[in-house]
């Protein structure tokens, strides 16, 4: 379940990406590093709407990060000092987000500047990474301020044999000694399934500490490997050693254990 750590890339990914298409526009900021915006239609600023519109195979450059899609939006306000002020960036179909770290995919990107909170939404939502892949039906979300990633709606995350599937999962993240975002928990929400290779394992919740390896699996839990079922209330999967321990509530653990068939002879 390593694989989660591709969240906290989907975060960095994408809100480097939205914050590189506003400093582009140039309404909000100089930054660091100079920005390109290109489109095959051209560039279109609309004072009386407040929006900067780039259309026609739009792509914004900031650096090593790319944002891609058939239009470009930045929506702003204007100060009292004469200043200008970016509250909303849209990029709207074909979206895809590329930067050294991966690459994301929807068909549509929007980034609410005033409280910090970035949706990719609409078409297949996918983001690769070397290693893994995170894929989501409804929304890929990441909440600056809370320091949140959520995959929303059959989302699934791979990384090799290791599968995790949830309706809804949630990666919590804090910066390590080099100041990186790095994921400390995962929790797993609504028609969990855990598949390790050799093991799937069924629950209603799953949270998974990262440093210890441990995912706690509970309510309805099902671990099954080859023909062997058991059944419990809560479990404890060591995704490091691959140990199994099963938990049971007010009733005992139940387990078909099926006695593997002898060859005959010949």
């Amino acid at each position: 379940m390593n694989q989660l750590f591709a969240i906290a890339a989907l975060a960095a990914l994408l809100l480097s990406a939205v914050t590189a298409q506003a400093q582009s526009l140039n309404f909000s900021g100089n930054g660091d590093a100079p920005i390109e915006v290109f489109a095959d239609d051209g560039l279109e600023w609309h004072q009386e709407r407040l929006v900067f519109i780039a259309r026609g195979n739009a792509r914004a450059v900031r650096g090593e990060v790319t944002v891609h899609a058939d239009e470009l939006r930045a929506y702003y306000r204007e100060k009292a000092n004469g200043g200008t002020d970016i509250w909303r960036l849209d990029a709207l179909g074909k979206v895809r987000i590329v930067s050294p770290n991966g690459k994301a995919f929807g068909g549509k990107a929007v980034y609410d500047v005033d409280n910090a909170i970035l949706v990719l939404s609409e078409g297949k939502l996918q983001l690769v990474t070397p290693t893994d892949v995170i894929t989501a039906d409804k929304q890929l979300e990441f909440w600056e301020a809370k320091q949140i990633a959520v995959a929303r709606g059959n989302a699934f995350a791979v990384r090799g044999e290791k599968r995790l599937r949830a309706d809804v999962l949630a990666a919590y993240f804090r910066p390590d000694e080099k100041g990186e975002p790095r994921v400390y928990r995962v929790e797993a929400f609504d028609r969990v399934k855990v598949e390790t290779g050799s093991e799937v394992a069924i629950s209603e919740r799953a949270v998974y500490n990262v440093e210890s390896g441990i995912a706690t699996l509970i309510g309805a839990v099902k671990i099954i490997r080859d023909a062997n079922v058991l059944n419990g209330c809560r479990a404890e999967i060591n995704l490091n050693t691959g140990v199994s321990t099963l938990h049971s509530c007010k009733d005992r653990v139940r387990g078909l254990i099926q006695p593997g068939k002898k060859k005959e002879k010949r």
